[in-house]
């Protein structure tokens, strides 16, 4: 099975994207060879990109503060484990003292950072990060495995309670959503998303064996689902074929 998942608005869409980088950060710096570090260090500065957009701590921040709320009014339900329930309390907790002890923006101090924003001047640049165009960085990639190691995990802190801010967010939103089993008829799947109720996630898992490739759309009213089949020419061709897949709306 496949998962694929869309984002209903931009927030989510951002946290998505971030989570991605993360999770791809902590698969880089276990590794040893300066090339896997180098792309390290450009996810590092990608990972930057999305949070200088805007003051996106801030927004994270309120996020944490509105989960909370929203599982403390759970309190004294029969059908809720209350040690479940003061666990995740207790995360959401955490990750907002986290937050709030970083001074300014998410990621400002790598930005302060003059060695590593004359790298980021230059990753941009076609073969840009040659021994003659960064010496000190050509050097920093001879140096032992363990030490290159130690410097990624130390830029990689400032971004930690961020990192585990969205995770958490994210892994209780999905914990919402119920999936139901649908089908698409003719290679097309349409849902009128019901009111009332502010849909932030799609997911959707279908079978890989099916060969089927899931293009999604949406928004706060409607979700729409084209299944397409990658044919011999490398582009995408749209299935006219039945197909079930499970589908899941988080909120």
């Amino acid at each position: 099975m496949i998962l694929y998942e869309y984002p209903l608005n931009e927030r989510i869409r951002t946290y998505l994207r971030l989570e991605h980088l993360f999770r791809r950060l902590g698969e880089l710096t276990t590794r040893e060879h300066p090339v896997d570090h180098q792309y390290a260090i450009i996810t590092i500065f990608e990972v930057v990109d999305v949070v200088s957009r805007a003051d996106l701590k801030t927004d994270v921040l309120k996020d944490l503060e509105k989960q909370k709320f929203t599982l403390n009014s759970y309190r004294g339900n029969p059908a809720i484990a209350e040690t479940v329930l003061d666990d995740f309390t207790r995360q959401l907790d955490d990750c907002f003292t986290s937050l709030s002890a970083l001074s300014g923006k998410a990621g400002q101090q790598l930005i302060d950072n003059d060695w590593l924003m004359s790298i980021r001047s230059r990753v941009a640049i076609p073969g840009g990060t040659c021994e003659f165009d960064l010496p000190a960085y050509y050097a920093w990639q001879h140096l032992a495995p363990v030490l290159r190691q130690q410097d990624l995990q130390r830029w990689c802190a400032p971004l930690v309670p961020l990192a585990e801010s969205v995770r958490i967010l994210l892994q209780l939103l999905r914990d919402a959503g119920v999936a139901q089993k649908v089908m698409a008829q003719n290679g097309q799947y349409q849902q009128n998303l019901p009111q009332g109720r502010s849909f932030q996630l799609l997911r959707l898992r279908i079978d890989a064996a099916q060969g089927l490739i899931p293009v999604i759309s949406g928004n706060r009213l409607i979700a729409s689902v084209r299944l397409m089949r990658q044919q011999a020419d490398d582009r995408l061709h749209a299935s006219t074929e039945d197909a079930t897949f499970d589908l899941t709306l988080c909120s």
